[in-house]
């Protein structure tokens, strides 16, 4: 192989690494055709249960995953948490506080957020739930919905994809529901066990994957299960 092989394949653009087409109604449009649903789900402090509840939510996150006639993907996000603009309307508050005390105080608790960050790592967790929907009935559609699903939110070797147009399908409307039924019943199953959990909206969803593939870039906001609920 010469060099310009060697740089023609270094030069391949980052769209090849990623296997997400479009984002369609805050469902992710795979380039082999499939369908993705994104679902946030808050977490849950297990170990301050009593063994009564942990039992018991065992018992239905067993009931829950038997219950599933398809796969699913749970995916936990890390990520450093911003809080520039948590500083920002700090320094607002200290200059609207007319007490010279209180604004001190505030002037000092400024100082100490934005040094214990700066010293110190602090990570946020987010948990997703990943619910597919393969419209494409072949041989193989199993196989490679498995493959596809649980490669989401992987690293991909850039290797070239046969690309599929679920939108030239005039069902594809249908697919979506389907997917959003999907959705739904895991959605239902996991409030039955005390976990509070919404489907990303698009902006959400797009949101999600700037955050996945820009992890040095400053995060546009945070996204909070709260905040996707008021979305819906």
């Amino acid at each position: 192989m010469d060099s310009n092989q060697i740089n023609r394949k270094e030069a391949l653009p980052s769209q090849q690494f990623v296997d997400v087409k479009e984002i369609k109604e805050g469902v992710v449009v795979l380039r082999s055709g499939g369908l993705r649903q994104v679902i946030m789900v808050a977490g849950l402090n297990f170990d301050l249960k009593s063994e009564q509840e942990q039992e018991a939510i065992i018992g239905s996150y067993q009931n829950f995953l038997n219950s599933l006639d398809f796969p699913l993907q749970i995916f936990i996000h890390s990520r450093k948490i911003n809080v520039d603009k948590y500083i920002d309307g700090l320094s607002q508050l200290e200059v609207k506080e007319a007490n010279p005390l209180l604004r001190t105080q505030i002037a000092e608790y400024r100082e100490f957020i934005r040094t214990l960050v700066s010293e110190n790592v602090i990570m946020h967790k987010s948990f997703f739930v990943v619910v597919p929907y393969e419209p494409i009935q072949l041989a193989e559609a199993g196989k490679r919905a498995k493959t596809k699903l649980f490669g989401l939110f992987s690293k991909d070797k850039g290797n070239k994809k046969q690309e599929v147009d679920p939108e030239a399908d005039p069902n594809f409307q249908q697919y979506l529901s389907q997917v959003n039924q999907r959705s739904d019943q895991v959605i239902s199953s996991l409030n039955q066990i005390g976990l509070r959990a919404v489907a990303l909206n698009h902006d959400e969803t797009t949101e999600l994957f700037y955050n996945l593939y820009n992890p040095e870039a400053i995060e546009k906001k945070g996204l909070e299960i709260n905040k996707a609920k008021d979305n819906q």
